[in-house]
């Protein structure tokens, strides 16, 4: 096994920086994330299988970068067997990347925070202890792995520095020397990006709402910051586009991380920005008093225990067809409730949710609550939710106790179209039947589903449970042409929104799309509760699921 012999091979490797003109003692850094030019997710942490994680600067602008490139990949070639993981940075803005695929260092944040001041410097990183343990050029440092491997003295660098050019970090540089001001600067990022969620009430776990808050929890904020958890960065901006993402410009990364490194200072302004904030309540109606309110029953919530699903009917009193334009979700307890989701159903139509269909299936999905969907939601232009007169909301809702005996009491509300839209709404699940092994990290599942009319996609969804990894959308035309319409690079339970196409998506009759993913089932996943468990599909968050969502309508208007 690779633990004893990591652990020699750290400790020896610790040594490195005793011998090293360019290096410091071994320092923490903290994790971080990176997507590369491929849109693979990398994390520091989850490469705590390695013996250690070689990562090189990279500047496509510099003459000396293909040598550099070359020679990193014959340094992964000689060790990448004996448990040492190597990639390139692209660390410096507007570079073209190469061919291979390289690390994006957004802002250049991760590069100023390893120490890397030239184009080949390298650093040694303990994944495990998210420290690192070498800094500087890579002319002793296949030398340095072999000795300290194998547990002899590290030899001592005959080289400071890498050859290659000088980083240009003007930007870091520019916000190091006049430090963003928290009023005007600061608190604006926050308000946009970070305090609907993170305040009194919210489903965040802290609330921002000062500048003592936001100082006291910066350490925090820079790592889920650099390491991608927070704002809820799930999606691969260079794969479609959608109203509803949450992007974090590079621009207000680079500010907030400058403004933590100097201390998160008050500044002058005598007003904070963030006491004044004033949310909405969020038991309001965000679009004013729907046309109809199902008030759901009560749910007698205990302190503990495992709950099963329960699926609930509730009839509707409609003397006529309806269609829904808009729906709001208001839980009862946000702090138990963890999904509802709710189908329209003809009144003998048996629920199960669709989730024991293994392939594929297609519901009038009204809409659901579920982690990160808490605004009222409105469907695509001249589009609805068809009700026929008669039939039921059929609701599924999934329960997780946490310590306190609670009622949950849900309510939705519903804003209805006065004339027919000209497209009824459909939600088709694609998914197929997998079998996870333990401790399994990259295991890949897919699933596919051709449409025989044509039609327009204007959402999509990705769905899976704790070991969800990533997940990505395609869709194949007769004629075999391509196209990604979505990519979860960075798959979270705790977020599961319904991505909104910014442009509809036409599909012609006879198109194929495929759901493509893969679970990390390892020790190294930090939402994991048992890598040991081999894994079916199950309701429970601790099973799994590997299912698809898209919206769509048809293409042409209903008669």
């Amino acid at each position: 096994m690779l633990d004893s012999k990591k652990s020699s091979a750290l400790l020896a490797l610790g040594a490195l920086v005793l011998g090293q003109l360019s290096a410091t003692a071994a320092e923490r850094v903290g994790d971080f994330a990176m997507l590369d030019t491929a849109g693979e997710f990398h994390q520091l942490s989850r490469y705590g299988d390695k013996v250690a994680l070689v990562l090189m600067a990279y500047d496509g602008s510099c003459a000396a970068s293909q040598a550099q490139l070359a020679e990193l990949h014959a340094l992964e070639a000689r060790w990448q067997e004996k448990g040492v993981a190597f990639a390139a940075i692209n660390a410096a803005p507007g570079a073209e990347a190469p061919a291979a695929a390289v690390w994006l260092d957004d802002g250049q944040v991760v590069s100023r925070t390893l120490g890397l001041t030239r184009a080949g410097d390298v650093a040694v990183l303990d994944p495990a202890r998210l420290s690192t343990l070498y800094v500087g050029g890579m002319l002793d440092l296949d030398a340095a792995l072999d000795a300290s491997l194998a547990g002899d003295d590290v030899p001592v660098a005959t080289s400071q520095a890498a050859s290659g050019c000088e980083l240009d970090f003007t930007t870091l540089d520019a916000l190091a020397a006049q430090v963003p001001d928290y009023a005007g600067d600061v608190a604006p990022i926050i308000i946009e990006q970070c305090a609907s969620c993170h305040r009194e009430g919210g489903i965040g776990p802290f609330a921002l709402d000062s500048h003592l808050m936001l100082q006291g929890w910066s350490p925090m904020i820079r790592e889920v910051l650099v390491s991608k958890r927070m704002p809820p960065m799930q999606v691969d901006p260079s794969i479609g586009h959608f109203d509803n993402a949450r992007y974090l410009p590079v621009e207000q990364l680079e500010t907030l991380v400058s403004w933590i490194d100097a201390g998160a200072p008050r500044g002058a302004s005598a007003i904070d920005p963030l006491a004044e904030v004033a949310f909405p309540d969020r038991k309001a109606w965000q679009l004013g008093e729907p046309d109809y309110i199902v008030t759901t029953p009560a749910m007698e919530i205990p302190a503990t225990g495992v709950l099963d699903y329960i699926n609930v009917d509730v009839e509707l009193p409609f003397d006529e067809d309806k269609w829904v334009e808009s729906v709001q979700f208001i839980a009862g307890d946000e702090s138990v409730l963890h999904h509802l989701l709710a189908y329209v159903t003809a009144p003998a139509e048996d629920f199960d949710g669709g989730e024991a269909d293994t392939t594929s299936v297609a519901r009038r999905f009204l809409e659901g609550y579920a982690p990160g969907k808490v605004d009222a939601m409105t469907f695509p232009e001249n589009t609805g939710v068809f009700i026929p007169k008669g039939h039921k909301l059929s609701l599924q809702f999934h329960f997780t106790t946490n310590g306190k005996a609670t009622v949950d009491e849900t309510v939705i509300g519903l804003y209805m179209h006065d004339e027919p839209p000209a497209h009824e709404n459909f939600t088709r699940s694609v998914s197929s039947v997998f079998r996870i092994p333990p401790y399994a990290k990259d295991h890949e599942v897919k699933a596919a589903y051709t449409f025989q009319e044509d039609v327009v996609v204007t959402g999509l969804r990705a769905h899976m449970h704790f070991r969800g990894k990533d997940m990505k959308f395609t869709a194949e035309a007769p004629d075999g042409a391509l196209t990604e319409l979505l990519s979860v690079p960075n798959y979270s339970y705790a977020w599961q929104p319904t991505y909104q196409l910014t442009e509809p998506v036409e599909l012609v009759a006879g198109t194929k799309v495929h759901v493509t993913g893969s679970f990390d089932n390892s020790e190294y996943n930090p939402a994991n509760p048992d890598p040991s468990k081999e894994l079916r599909f199950g309701l429970q968050s601790w099973d799994e699921m590997f299912i698809g969502y898209w919206t769509y309508h048809a293409a042409t208007a209903a008669n």
